[in-house]
């Protein structure tokens, strides 16, 4: 397997799951609220950057493809809510980004490297199991990897008979 794609762990997110942290509207948020169905949780280091900006638009382009596949997306880093809904509103992001300004739940993915979280992605199962985690990804191209992921696991799940 390639070193930046890693096979989901055996993390327990049972602290990420009820961690409740605000949106980029000011609204408090928890991972908890999409139990039932797929998730994506992508960290990344900041707002309105070159890397994190490419990154946001490509899951931007590709979201309705991932609310096709019943899978949620969320992007997470350590800014401000008011940096999340200026960057959210001037590239038209349709989904959540959540303000983890100490880190809390970088920490719990272990992606908090002392002051922003690293860019990592995970998917999450619909009981909040992590089915894959990706790090150390270039933003380019990432929103498509993933969601050929989420794709391939919901086709085996559907020839498995699920």
């Amino acid at each position: 397997m390639p070193p930046q794609v890693e096979a989901g762990r055996a993390t327990d997110l049972a602290e990420a799951m009820t961690l409740t942290l605000l949106d980029q509207h000011g609204n408090p948020r928890q991972l908890a609220e999409f139990r039932g169905r797929d998730l994506v949780v992508y960290f990344y280091p900041k707002d309105d950057t070159p890397g994190c900006t490419v990154e946001g638009k490509e899951f931007r382009d590709l979201y309705d493809q991932f609310v096709a596949l019943d899978c949620a997306v969320i992007g997470v880093s350590t800014d401000s809510v008011e940096s999340h809904r200026v960057f959210a509103e001037k590239h038209a992001l349709p989904f959540t980004l959540l303000a983890d300004p100490a880190g809390a739940l970088a920490r719990v993915f272990g992606v908090f490297n002392g002051q922003r979280a690293d860019r990592a992605t995970f998917v999450l199962g619909p009981e909040g199991e992590v089915r894959r985690a990706f790090r150390e990804v270039a933003p380019r191209g990432h929103a498509q990897q993933v969601l050929n992921f989420v794709r391939a696991l919901l086709e085996s799940h559907r020839m498995l008979g699920g």
